[in-house]
């Protein structure tokens, strides 16, 4: 127990540690017996729920889904392996994931009604606000998630829906937006072949998957599953709080990501790199504008409001970004840019006090682009990794049976009470 007192007022508050031995004290007493709140702008020291699903070390650069360190999964794991033990808790057994893998593929092609749904948007609407409209009537399509048809739930087969076509609304997106037709999706390949098929193919001709591109992309998926109680995935559960269907709060969830403080994190890194790269100015003079805080220069890609030290899925990206590049027998001017700038900051005292190193995001955004991303595809494409952890988070939730709607507080900063005056006598 901690003891909190306010002058003659005390408050007994519980101490509650996880099974990491992560340490918190329970103050939900706190404004019923004392009239006080917490005010903690941006929650960086208030734990909004308790989770089984993903663990963080930020101080030693520790990320696990449900036990499992990142490394390994990244290295022997597939997605649609990581997927089923991100939402259910296990790693599946053979049937499980036969099981699984069918109802992904039964799931991934569109009702024919969303075609009229892709033809109301504007030839130049960004994807993200596409999939986020696309989800949504997704959910139109379903009925109660909780029946029971042929020994398979609802809930296994909407999130089966979600993660199968969210890649087929992404890519869709993307071929209108360059007045190419739709391709269907190839049930044979695996999940992310799946995916640049329909993207890249052309009526008359099938894209050939590099196996080095296939591995990259789906280690970029698995890196994107979960992360915590970040910004969308913290979205996700308000909006599940109010009792929300799924679609309705993984398309929360794609809203909350779309910002470029989240999900857009990766182009900024892109186009910070281009910026370098069409300027008169070398790597190492764009360091020093950053630091003297010149011409409204940044370092995207560097630092992390969780990890510490460094970022576990920076270090496994970069290794892939390297190997991707590598095999093309080319060197990427842009990678060159990244090598540099990464090497310099990484040895500048002003940089190394600060902790800034580089994330997740400095070498995801480069291997998008040497896969053939475009720029506004970069968030879509960390929303159809990040697609299992929300429907995991949906699920706990649910399975909550004390689960109260989210309501935060606040401290008013306001007017007083003011008399009101007829607009004649203003």
């Amino acid at each position: 127990m901690l003891r909190i007192e306010f002058g003659d007022q005390s408050l007994e508050c519980p101490l509650v540690v996880g099974t990491e031995n992560e340490k918190a004290i329970d103050i939900s007493q706190l404004r019923s017996k004392t009239g006080y709140i917490t005010l903690d702008d941006s929650f960086g020291n208030t734990g909004s729920c308790k989770s089984g699903i993903t663990y963080i070390d930020g101080d030693k650069g520790v990320l696990r889904y449900r036990g499992y360190a990142i490394e390994e999964l990244a290295e022997k794991s597939s997605f649609i392996e990581t997927a089923y033990l991100i939402i259910y808790g296990n790693l599946p057994n053979k049937s499980e994931y036969d099981l699984f893998s069918d109802l992904l593929t039964s799931q991934e092609i569109l009702h024919e009604g969303f075609r009229h749904h892709f033809e109301g948007f504007p030839n130049n609407a960004h994807p993200m606000a596409m999939l986020s409209a696309m989800i949504n009537a997704m959910g139109c399509y379903q009925s109660d998630l909780y029946e029971v048809e042929d020994g398979v739930s609802r809930f296994d087969k909407s999130a089966a829906q979600l993660i199968s076509q969210v890649r087929t609304i992404a890519a869709a997106a993307y071929k209108m937006s360059i007045g190419q037709p739709m391709v269907y999706p190839y049930p044979e390949k695996s999940y992310a072949e799946n995916f640049l098929q329909m993207m890249f193919s052309l009526p008359n001709k099938h894209y050939e998957v590099d196996p080095d591109i296939l591995h990259a992309l789906t280690m970029f998926l698995i890196l994107h599953v979960d992360h915590e109680q970040n910004c969308s995935t913290s979205t996700v559960r308000v909006v599940a709080s109010s009792g929300a269907n799924l679609h309705a709060s993984c398309s929360a969830g794609v809203c909350a990501l779309w910002g470029r403080l989240h999900g857009g994190a990766n182009q900024g890194v892109v186009e910070m790199f281009n910026k370098i790269k069409n300027s008169d100015y070398t790597v190492k003079e764009f360091i020093e504008k950053v630091k003297k805080k010149e011409g409204g220069a940044k370092l995207m890609g560097f630092g992390h409001r969780v990890y510490k030290n460094f970022d576990p899925r920076a270090q496994i990206l970069q290794k892939a970004a390297h190997k991707l590049l590598d095999k093309a027998g080319k060197q990427d001017e842009l990678l060159e840019i990244a090598q540099e700038l990464a090497e310099s900051a990484l040895h500048d005292e002003y940089f190394i006090e600060r902790k800034l190193y580089p994330n997740v995001d400095f070498y995801s955004g480069i291997i998008l682009q040497a896969i053939g991303i475009p720029l506004n595809m970069f968030t879509v494409m960390f929303a159809i990794g990040r697609m299992p952890g929300w429907i995991a988070h949906w699920k706990e939730i649910n399975e909550n049976s004390k689960q109260r709607i989210y309501r935060p507080r606040q401290i008013y900063v306001g007017e007083t009470i003011r008399k009101y005056i007829p607009v004649d006598k203003r």
